[in-house]
């Protein structure tokens, strides 16, 4: 999904509807009693059902999966909820691209080796960069969320700013179900209606999902195959070119102030006169065009990007995400760790040192639920409580020197 934990927008349209629900309309819903609530969501729902049809989804799904439905009122807290905290660039990337999840996708690539062969020979898209969606999206499979899509999306659909949104994602879900791909019982995601191993939209599902292992069907939550090879064909169909990186580090002359961004692309020729080397000692390609991007501003590392990176930026209209799958595929072909530091004292921590500082936390009685490495709530309070007692800022950070100060007993 995935930070932030598991940071999770999720592709396509979903990233896009995610970012514009904005502020949600549903008070009437919260003024209602619990059992004109009711009254009205069935209203709702009947009023999907002659769109539903027109649409080919049969009398028979739409009722065995909406009838007697009850909203999910905790999907429209999550669509209200703003994000608490900020989370810098370094903090991002520490906890996506770390060694458990380098160790991970090392191993998903041995074992689905055949799968992904075929998978680029198919779509010519890099298999360590469909492994990384894989591993960001859904930890390989380990967290595809666990909210029944169909509740969800009925909820979002009959409440909220964006409900016509949701509705068509609805009555795309019912399709896929009377379409016999996928399981209607292994129909689980996330609240806003992502899917899978590698979290389709409903409608991304429709449009560009396939069938790689030959069952006929287009199931990406039980065929692992299905979920790679619809990937690659998601970002073949968003731009890859087959044998193009997706970019690299690079370094620059100091004092530079010459243009930056991934939209203002030029030639390779142009960024090497103008000084700029790649961190790796080697040379800048002979031709192409690539953008150059500063995620934290021209202190921190810096990255020559090409339209290979545009399409996987298309995955979740995020610079950040399209930065952690690309490094990530990179470390899966046994690249080292970036070269340039980022502009903090203050260092990111990957998700088995986020899970230590939940633990020392636990030992000295502060409440963070389960130690799992993924950051809640609780453990937000619990360690700007831990600050305020060492008396620092109150930021509710996990970072290195929290970390720091527990390992040391303060």
């Amino acid at each position: 999904m995935a930070l932030m934990s598991n940071l999770i927008l999720r592709p396509q349209n979903r990233r896009l509807a995610l970012l514009l629900v904005g502020v949600v309309e549903f008070m009437s819903l919260a003024a209602l009693s619990p059992v004109h609530a009711e009254q009205d969501f069935g209203a709702c729902l009947e009023g999907v059902r002659a769109e539903a049809a027109a649409k080919g989804v049969s009398a028979a799904t739409f009722d065995s999966q909406l009838r007697g439905l009850s909203p999910d009122r905790t999907v429209l807290d999550l669509q209200q909820q703003q994000p608490e905290f900020k989370t810098p660039i370094w903090d991002y990337l520490a906890a996506l691209v770390d060694d458990q999840r380098i160790a991970d996708g090392r191993a998903m690539l041995a074992q689905w080796r055949s799968t992904l062969d075929a998978v680029e020979a198919r779509f010519g898209v890099d298999r360590h960069v469909v492994v990384a969606v894989w591993g960001v999206e859904s930890d390989f499979g380990k967290s595809i969320g666990k909210r029944p899509l169909v509740q969800s999306l009925a909820t979002l659909a009959c409440y909220g700013e964006k409900a016509s949104y949701f509705r068509g994602e609805l009555i795309t879900t019912l399709k896929i179900i009377d379409d016999g791909n996928v399981n209607p019982e292994h129909l689980v995601g996330s609240w806003a209606g992502a899917f899978g191993h590698t979290q389709f939209m409903p409608s991304t599902f429709m449009r560009l999902a396939v069938d790689m292992d030959g069952s006929g069907k287009r199931d990406i939550v039980d065929s692992v195959p299905n979920a790679l090879g619809s990937t690659a064909n998601f970002l073949r169909r968003s731009g890859w070119t087959t044998g193009e990186s997706w970019g690299f580090e690079v370094v620059l002359p100091e004092g530079y102030r010459g243009p930056t961004g991934r939209g203002a692309k030029r030639p390779f020729s142009a960024w090497a006169a103008a000084g700029i080397r790649r961190a790796d000692g080697h040379a800048l390609p002979a031709s192409g065009t690539a953008g150059l991007i500063v995620p934290a501003g021209r202190e921190g590392p810096a990255f020559l990007v090409t339209h290979n990176f545009d399409a996987i930026y298309s995955y979740n209209a995020a610079e950040s995400y399209a930065l952690a799958i690309s490094l990530l595929s990179d470390r899966l072909k046994g690249a080292g760790p970036l070269v340039g530091t980022w502009p903090t004292n203050d260092r990111g921590l990957s998700r088995a040192e986020r899970k230590e500082v939940q633990g020392l936390l636990t030992q000295r009685g502060y409440d963070v639920g389960t130690p799992d490495g993924a950051v809640g709530a609780k453990t937000h309070e619990a360690i700007k409580a831990y600050e305020a007692r060492l008396g620092l800022p109150q930021t509710g950070r996990p970072g290195g020197m929290v970390l720091d100060a527990l390992r040391a007993g303060r």
